[in-house]
């Protein structure tokens, strides 16, 4: 029984050597057309990928509901969405600026206390007390 076991390891071994020494691979050449079309359909199914895992977030759910939309009906229309049409649209979501509904208001706040602020330094204005005219 023992050499039994013994030679059904050695048969085992050596297939299994035998399997790792000789794997093959295939090369060849492939056109730029071909690695295009492969580039746009990975890019397309990740579009579709990103949009739906997007909407699948608990705050972009909420804020749909907030906005009366239906988180449902958004992810069936993503799935409506072409592949084009999905890639280009995630990609337009990543290129975005975060918080850009709020950058408008805080921008042209600032940009007042700045003419404020310069207005009150050339001495035109007296707003704010911590300034000292310069004239």
């Amino acid at each position: 029984m023992k050499t039994l076991q013994r030679l059904l390891a050695i048969l085992l071994s050596l297939s299994l050597v035998n399997a790792m020494m000789f794997q093959t691979a295939y090369a060849g050449m492939i056109s730029t057309e071909e690695v295009a079309r492969l580039a746009s359909v990975d890019q397309a199914a990740s579009g579709h990928v990103r949009l739906t895992a997007a909407l699948a977030r608990a705050d972009v759910r909420a804020e749909m509901a907030r906005l009366g939309v239906d988180p449902a009906l958004a992810v069936e229309r993503v799935a409506a969405l072409t592949d084009e049409e999905a890639a280009n649209l995630a990609d337009r979501i990543d290129s975005a600026p975060a918080g850009a509904d709020g950058g408008g208001i805080i921008g042209a706040l600032v940009l007042i206390f700045l003419v404020l602020l310069f207005t009150d330094i050339m001495g035109w204005t007296k707003i704010f007390p911590f300034t000292r005219s310069i004239r």
